[in-house]
């Protein structure tokens, strides 16, 4: 793959098809649905305070993150979350990854967030190689929605 083949770019509406595509594989407790989907994509296209990029290879998306600002009062300010990162298969080790969550720290610091921060149990070398550090254990509990 060369470099020229590569380009990161916000999520565009025509995308729809080959993230949901990638989500699928991302979801291990959850089976992604495309109504739901379908519903939820434009809008956080929309969202001020969401970030959905992209990374293309030969114009087909091979990779995408999903991370969001928010304000919180502990840390004086808005803070970064990476909520979703996949790189598909054939394509990882190629550096895609790092540039996503890199171009994610840019936008972040351009918001004026004071960290950023994500939830994983994959590829712990790849975020320290990074300078991801472990802060916290994660807890989650999940609740009956109503459909």
């Amino acid at each position: 793959m060369s470099s020229g083949d590569l380009q990161l770019r916000k999520a565009e509406k025509s995308d729809a098809d080959e993230i949901f595509g990638l989500a699928r594989e991302f979801a291990l407790t959850f089976r992604p649905e495309r109504a739901a989907f379908d519903a939820a994509f434009p809008q956080l296209l929309e969202n001020e305070d969401a970030l959905l990029l992209v990374a293309t290879v030969a114009g087909t998306v091979r990779g995408y993150l999903l991370g969001f600002t928010h304000l919180t009062l502990f840390a004086n300010g808005r803070v970064a979350w990476v909520e979703e990162a996949i790189i598909e298969n054939a394509y990882r080790r190629h550096g895609i990854g790092r540039m996503l969550l890199e171009e994610f720290e840019t936008w972040a610091r351009s918001r004026d967030a004071g960290y950023v921060a994500l939830a994983t149990r994959r590829a712990a070398e790849f975020y320290r190689a990074l300078g991801y550090d472990v802060s916290a254990t994660y807890y989650r509990k999940l609740l009956d929605v109503k459909k």
